[in-house]
């Protein structure tokens, strides 16, 4: 077969690389490509059966449409099933044009039906005025046939009425004439007269906009077992009609890469194409020759997921490309997704992180928050749970049968990275599914057991712990955002043959240790008495006393976890410099309701405050989703961690905030930052009643400062983004504190800083333009804040040695009291117990290893001299 691959060449402005990454000019579109742009036919006829319909087209749903024998079908009869092209809208100039499609109605049981309908959709318009939006939410004029064989649009219905049992073209010509559109409308079936409808008087606004075909049937005669409609030769033309080579999504959607200690993973994301046969997928990279391939991979049949792996990786920023062969009747096509690998930054620079979470589809597709994002040039991108919510693009759920759930799934994970893939194409990333991905409100994971849905999928199953989708659906979803990350731990598979992906990344000079928060965490109604009287999570019994269960047998990161962090913080490879801590959710509750409040159903509804208004009367809440319970393993958690010094980075609580975390007192523990969300579905706030005693952070509000949380945790509040009223539209999206996180790791000054920025400010306009409370500068001995009750002598100098590796262990217990870098000079070791101890110092570059034993609190200016 013959093998074509036209390419054109574009800069994508919203990035911050200088590389420019080519469009491929798909086949079957040369008549796009040709120099008349105005004019298009579809190409299905090409193709193989496949459930997706090509890359210059959207379908809603994705399960729901699909090219069967050439043509595109609506595999289901149901309401609003729209197939939108992308690559070509209908603009504002003011002259004709024309439509036209051959028709196969294909539900018998929809004949005769007056709300049954198929044909063409007109200036489709979405919440905002770009194409990804107008293909998912957009509505506009629908013209064509319904079941009762008429033609129809505007309110007007043609007199006579067409056999539907034979295949028919529609067209449609569009006239502009005196300021206004007549729209001429008719069909013409194999066998018969044609019938015709006239629609005069249409504005011309109404025409712009996207184009799309549309099949419906009402909700009441809906069934997912039989296909409605065939499609075939669609076509248009006219100057009215924009072309723009950018707007093609797919086979390849995205990709998302990390580099760890020389090891590059990469997963590229396609289309449903697995079933093509001899089709192949495979990776290049640009060298001074030209591409070079480096891999091959085959399809995920259901994650439709191809991954990369290349050791020893040495090279600085690189180009890449993703390509798949794909064999059409046509010829072989190769389809391209460009990228870049970034250069690691060296052990001491800085290095940039950006914060992500919590997106519902509000916003959608988001742009503002990929070009505010690449004028700050992170190096690095975490996405930390709730990548999209179960409503994301309409039409709900669909659980089942797992072949449909899981394109429903995909349709979703699409939208995601439609919107946020120019934010990870250029540098490495990390994501953490967290329940809303997994289609939970929450998830109490108990290992992996199956959450029983036969008397209801909401509450009443998920309180039950475990999953509801099964352990292979599961496994999708992680195959999709966590097979890019470095090698799990240990990945044994728990219940239901579920995988794990708990792991550290180290980059930069910073190692991350990335946490499963949900996974193996107890139900709360499985372990605490009757009596609490559990609904998702919340205690509904006001009598009942949270925190007094702290010695419940109830389990938060799980054994294995835990495990996982006492080794990562004992283990530093040679340009580790600091550490961090990535998981789902903080380790402790920040947030208030209206006291009395026994369950956050409440939150969207509660009225947004004026800026600068303090709602009265809030109370912490007491909400066993977040990890501030169980308290017993939430404490045992941050003991560990603060052991490294790490600061953790969260998502999930949809309320941005900056907490120190205090166990046995107030700020003896680490910082953390939850980032606010990115369209805020939940929109939660920390307005906590405070007296007159109450001591808050100098220059900040009273709800800073020291608290207790619902269950008796301690923490000191530093910053919190709560949602206000900011005259913006739509106030939807930002009144609700939206935006994003941005950590700079300072590792020369042993530093982090942590900016909070909202998604519409421009960080190049409005250099401070970040939430008020931002930003906050957080030093590696602060995220170990437990006052000491001595220091050990001074370690005056360590020759040769810029950021040596210090390791303290009491040599009562045996145990490691925290292991960080160290100034070379100038440096006491703090102690909090009049024990002895060990301290060993390390230094990679020198190969310097020093261990001194039988050490004390220092009482004098003695000095420790390391050789």
């Amino acid at each position: 077969m013959k093998r074509r691959s036209a390419v054109k060449t574009i800069a994508l402005s919203t990035l911050s690389s200088a590389f420019t990454f080519p469009v491929q000019a798909f086949s079957g579109l040369k008549e796009i490509i040709s120099e008349d742009q105005h004019t298009y036919k579809s190409n299905w006829e090409n193709w193989p059966d496949m459930k997706w319909v090509g890359p210059e087209y959207w379908g809603n749903r994705l399960q729901d449409w699909e090219i069967v024998n050439g043509k595109a079908q609506c595999v289901i009869s149901g309401p609003n099933r729209t197939l939108h092209i992308l690559t070509h809208q209908l603009g504002d100039k003011l002259v004709s044009f024309n439509e036209s499609v051959k028709i196969s109605w294909l539900n018998k049981e929809l004949i005769g039906e007056g709300n049954a309908f198929v044909g063409f959709r007109l200036g489709a318009k979405g919440k905002f005025a770009d194409y990804r939006s107008s293909a998912v939410f957009g509505e506009g004029l629908d013209v064509g046939i319904n079941g009762l064989g008429k033609l129809v649009g505007n309110d007007l219905e043609s007199k006579e009425t067409l056999d539907l049992n034979q295949e028919i073209e529609l067209a449609l010509v569009a006239s502009y004439q005196k300021g206004k559109y007549m729209l001429s409308l008719s069909a013409k079936p194999q066998k018969g007269k044609s019938v015709k409808l006239e629609i005069a008087s249409i504005e011309p606004q109404i025409l712009e906009g996207n184009i799309s075909l549309v099949a419906h049937a009402s909700k009441d005669k809906s069934d997912e077992s039989s296909p409605l409609v065939a499609f075939s030769d669609w076509s248009f033309e006219g100057e009215k009609l924009t072309f723009n080579s950018k707007q093609f999504f797919g086979p390849i959607c995205f990709s998302q890469y990390t580099l760890h200690q020389g090891t590059l993973k990469l997963t590229a994301q396609l289309a449903p194409i697995e079933k093509i046969a001899d089709s192949k997928v495979f990776l290049e990279i640009k060298n001074d020759s030209g591409w070079e391939k480096v891999g091959e991979a085959t399809i995920q049949p259901m994650a439709r997921t191809a991954k990369f792996r290349i050791e020893n990786w040495d090279k600085g920023k690189t180009g890449y490309r993703v390509g798949v062969s794909i064999p059409l009747k046509t010829g072989v096509e190769d389809f391209y997704y460009y990228g870049e690998i970034a250069k690691e930054p060296e052990s001491l620079e800085n290095l940039k992180a950006a914060v992500f979470s919590c997106n519902a589809d509000y916003g959608f597709p988001d742009e503002e928050v990929s070009i505010n994002v690449a004028k700050h040039n992170p190096e690095i991108a975490f996405f930390l749970g709730d990548q999209f919510y179960e409503g994301t693009g309409g039409f709900g759920i669909q659980t089942g049968p797992f072949e449909k759930s899981s394109l429903d799934y995909l349709r979703k994970w699409y939208m995601f990275g439609w919107s946020y893939r120019n934010i990870f194409r250029t540098i490495p990333s990390a994501f953490i599914p967290d329940d809303h991905d997994v289609y939970h409100g929450n998830v109490w994971g108990e290992g992996g057991k199956v959450a029983p849905t036969d008397k209801g999928w909401g509450y009443i199953a998920q309180d039950q712990g475990g999953y509801k989708m099964p352990g292979e659906w599961v496994n999708m979803v992680q195959e999709t955002q966590t097979s890019h990350l470095p090698d799990p731990f240990d990945s044994t598979a728990i219940k239901q043959n579920i995988g794990v992906y708990y792991t550290e990344w180290v980059y930069g000079g910073v190692s991350f240790a990335v946490l499963e928060d949900r996974k193996f965490k107890s139900a709360p109604k499985n372990v605490l008495p009757t009596e609490a009287k559990v609904q998702n999570g919340f205690i509904q019994n006001p009598d009942f006393d949270i925190k007094k269960q702290y010695d419940i047998d109830a389990t938060l990161l799980g054994d294995r976890q835990l495990k996982f962090l006492e080794s990562w913080v004992e283990n530093w490879t040679p340009d580790t410099q600091m550490k961090a801590v990535l998981s789902q959710t903080n380790f402790c509750t920040v947030a208030t309701l209206p006291e009395g409040s026994l369950i956050d159903e409440i939150v969207p509804r509660l009225p947004i405050p004026e800026k600068g208004e303090y709602p009265a009367g809030d109370a912490p809440t007491i909400d066993m989703d977040s990890n501030g319970w169980p308290q017993k393993g939430r404490d045992k958690a941050v003991r560990i961690i603060r052991k490294s010094h790490a600061l953790h980075i969260a998502g999930d609580q949809h309320l941005a905030s900056t907490v120190q975390y205090g166990v046995d007192e107030y700020r003896d523990s680490g910082f953390a930052f939850a980032g606010p969300a990115l369209n805020n579905l939940w929109p939660r706030r920390w307005w906590p009643t405070v007296d007159a005693s109450h001591r808050s952070i100098p220059g900040k509000p009273k709800y800073t400062g020291d608290f207790e949380d619902g269950f008796g945790n301690k923490m000191t509040v530093y910053a919190i983004g709560n949602p206000h009223k900011t005259g913006l539209e739509p106030a939807r999206i930002y009144d609700r504190a939206t935006g994003y996180g941005i950590i700079t790791f300072d590792k020369e000054n042993q530093k982090m800083k942590i900016e909070c920025w909202p998604r519409y400010v421009d960080p190049i306009l409005d250099p401070n333009g970040q939430y008020s409370d931002w930003p906050v500068e957080v030093s590696v001995e602060d995220n170990y804040g437990k006052k000491a009750i001595g220091h050990l002598a001074e370690i005056a100098v360590v020759p040769n040695a810029k950021f040596p590796l210090l390791s303290v262990i009491n040599e009562r217990t045996g145990e490691l009291e925290y292991k960080r870098r160290i100034p070379a000079r100038g440096y006491k070791p703090k102690v909090f117990t009049d024990d002895s101890f060990t301290i060993i110092i390390e230094d990679h570059d020198s190969g310097l290893l020093v261990e001194k034993k039988g050490l004390r609190i220092s009482t004098n200016s003695e000095k420790l001299e390391v050789k």
